[in-house]
């Protein structure tokens, strides 16, 4: 995982350059802020890993294990809401990408229908999942026995994973669509009213 964040940030590293410019808007300094909240949950996460590590750097570990898998599983939960709402607002350029590497070009009403309505069921889905999780608890660092049921699943916990990283990219991207349309209305309304008022 710490090698996969090293090479996307390497992979990113003009987009670390150009921090240093100008004013920006909301949008671009929330990104940002986001963007090192993320950057500091995974050192947290990986300097969490090491402290609980039955083998890797084992001298580390703290007398209170328990505590330290509580911050770590935590951190973990977070950092899975923080990623799927990055991703999120970046989905526009997501989809461009996407459509570019299927030779997509002309916009079809079914087919964007279809996509939306996979969008909504995996919504739907992971609020589901975020019950199943018990994620208010996990994301509010509560005490904990339920660490993992060797009897359930593992795809089934990705999935489950998956979904709420889906719930909170659709509520993201379309959050952020609202804003834009209120932005956009807002300014036609005072560019009539400058007009009206000569």
């Amino acid at each position: 995982m710490f090698l996969l964040l090293v090479v996307h940030n390497v992979f990113h590293r003009r987009w670390f350059a150009g921090l240093s410019k100008g004013p920006r808007e909301r949008r671009g300094k929330f990104n940002i802020s986001l963007t090192f909240v993320l950057l500091a949950g995974m050192l947290a996460l990986l300097g969490t890993s090491l402290v609980i590590s039955e083998t890797l750097l084992a001298g580390l570990r703290l007398d209170n294990d328990f505590t330290a898998r509580q911050i770590h599983a935590g951190i973990a939960y977070w950092l899975l809401v923080v990623a799927a709402i990055h991703l999120g607002l970046r989905w526009p350029l997501l989809m461009a990408v996407t459509r570019t590497l299927f030779g997509i070009v002309e916009a079809n009403a079914a087919r964007t229908a279809v996509l939306r309505s996979i969008a909504i069921a995996i919504a739907g889905q992971g609020v589901c999942s975020v019950l199943a999780l018990n994620l208010r608890s996990r994301l509010l660092f509560q005490m904990s026995l339920d660490w993992w049921n060797f009897e359930e699943s593992v795809a089934s916990f990705f999935g489950h994973c998956m979904a709420v990283m889906g719930l909170c990219m659709f509520l993201t991207y379309y959050t952020m669509r609202w804003l834009q349309r209120r932005e956009r209305m807002a300014a036609a309304s005072n560019v009539a009213a400058r007009g009206m008022g000569r």
